[in-house]
């Protein structure tokens, strides 16, 4: 049996999350609701739910400040909005699960379902820490984020990556100091993460750190000369959007 902790400040949000629950998924036992962030810190540490529905967007403190309290994780997220894009790229980013409001029941059952099999296999909660280090960064001057690797998380400054590129469905991350990591990640994933950075997707295997540029050549689609001495192709149809990405920086 699942036990389940409800936090979303409407209450008729909760009660409809109870009844899809009582009614579809009879593996889980609501073992109670919280109506903000505040409220659910005390449940969660007494009750000891195995999940938490949360809300991400709340009065007087987000889902993610209630997640930022506990020195550590031990139970199972999953994450409800209906609103903070940013937010939705990051939990895609991290591999955990989110549902859109109004919650489709079909989809619930689902996540429900995936959360069963990770409580199962005592699946580790690192994507979760990853994520909660990637939000609290997001306002820092810093930019400093948390990429997994094949060890584990490394802790790296935005401003120090010169590029990345695909390599399957991991991705080489190559910094200005002349090292590189591989990153348990597609290059998709760091192009959503890092738009707001600068960063630029010149071809299907590239992303590149604008501010890290030292020529460009023109040509069909020209290449670029990066301070790390790598030369990379821009793809023909990025062309103009690429050149116009640089204006704007």
């Amino acid at each position: 049996m699942i036990k389940i902790l409800i936090v979303d400040d409407v209450k008729k949000s909760r009660e409809a999350l109870q009844l899809i629950l009582q009614n579809y998924c009879p593996q889980t036992k609501v073992i109670g609701q919280a109506s903000s962030a505040e409220e659910a810190f005390p449940l969660i540490q007494t009750e000891k739910p195995d999940l938490v529905l949360l809300d991400i967007e709340m009065p007087n403190g987000s889902g993610f400040s209630l997640l930022n309290r506990f020195e550590s994780i031990d139970f199972e997220v999953i994450f409800t909005t209906a609103f903070d894009q940013y937010a939705i790229k990051a939990i895609k980013f991290c591999a955990l699960d989110y549902l859109l409001k109004p919650i489709d029941i079909k989809e619930l059952i689902k996540a429900i379902q995936k959360t069963e099999e990770k409580i199962r296999h005592s699946q580790e909660r690192e994507n979760l820490q990853h994520l909660l280090s990637n939000l609290k960064q997001r306002n820092s001057p810093k930019n400093k984020i948390a990429l997994p690797t094949q060890e584990g998380l490394a802790f790296i400054m935005v401003d120090d990556i010169v590029r990345c590129e695909a390599d399957g469905n991991y991705t080489l991350i190559y910094f200005k100091n002349g090292k590189k990591t591989v990153t348990t990640r597609k290059i998709k994933d760091f192009e959503e993460l890092l738009n707001e950075h600068a960063f630029f997707r010149v071809h299907r295997s590239h992303l590149i750190n604008l501010n890290c540029i030292e020529k460009y050549y023109r040509g069909d689609g020209g290449y670029v000369t990066m301070v790390d001495g790598s030369s990379i192709d821009v793809a023909r149809r990025k062309k103009d959007d690429f050149l116009e990405s640089l204006s704007r920086i």
